[in-house]
């Protein structure tokens, strides 16, 4: 008799909300069912109101799209050239994506290895550490420009001299910063250059070369 009781009890509707219910509670089921959704957005990386709610446009500022740029003149390799560029461009890109002048090599980017030194009024720079629009009307001078294949500089021919390279892709950035430090008249013995020669890395070890072929063009007994 129990059984069928059971049975009974099992096949028949639920028992009616009270009338005194609030309309808008929610089941226990109902509850469990929100809380599952709300728990896969969360996995999902996504707000907890995402799913009830339309993807929104996402509409630019009008200020994203600006860019600060400058015109910038600057004398390179003795022509002049005149240039728009954005204000974060270093002097180095300036140099390799704008006038395709890629002897000036990137290295390190960070001043670190000087394989990007070039000659700026004058003075051996790291390329690579400062900004194009602050060397309006600067005079540079670059590796193409400092000799040609038909006539050398003489720290050019003194590297094949010496053999002072290796792989090469340091040797521009070696060359003008040793032009330079001919030009600076400090280096007394061959102390002085590797000292004055110290930011320039050389990763293939020819350390040796390069200072004998800088003592060559000084006159210093290596």
């Amino acid at each position: 008799m129990d059984a069928d009781t059971d049975l009974a009890s099992s096949l028949s509707p639920p028992d009616p909300i009270p009338c005194d219910a609030d309309a808008h509670a929610i089941s226990r089921r109902g509850l469990l069912i929100a809380g599952a959704g709300a728990s896969a957005a969360v996995a999902a990386g996504a707000p907890l109101d995402a799913a009830a709610q339309p993807a929104a446009r996402s509409v630019p500022s009008p200020q994203e799209n600006l860019v600060a740029s400058t015109r910038v003149t600057l004398t390179v390799n003795g022509q002049s050239h005149t240039l728009v560029v954005d204000n974060r461009t270093s002097l180095l890109d300036l140099l390799r994506e704008h006038l395709q002048l890629t002897g000036t090599k990137k290295g390190c980017d960070h001043g670190q290895c000087g394989a990007c030194t070039i000659h700026l009024d004058g003075r051996r720079v790291n390329a690579c550490l400062t900004l194009a629009v602050m060397h309006e009307g600067a005079a540079i001078t670059t590796i193409e420009g400092l000799g040609t294949p038909e006539k050398l500089h003489p720290m050019q021919s003194a590297f094949v001299r010496h053999d002072g390279y290796q792989c090469g892709y340091c040797t521009p950035g070696q060359i003008c910063s040793a032009a330079g430090l001919v030009a600076e008249g400090q280096a007394k013995t061959v102390d002085d250059v590797r000292e004055l020669m110290s930011g320039n890395v050389c990763r293939c070890g020819a350390y040796p070369q390069i200072a004998q072929a800088v003592c060559d063009v000084i006159g210093i007994a290596p």
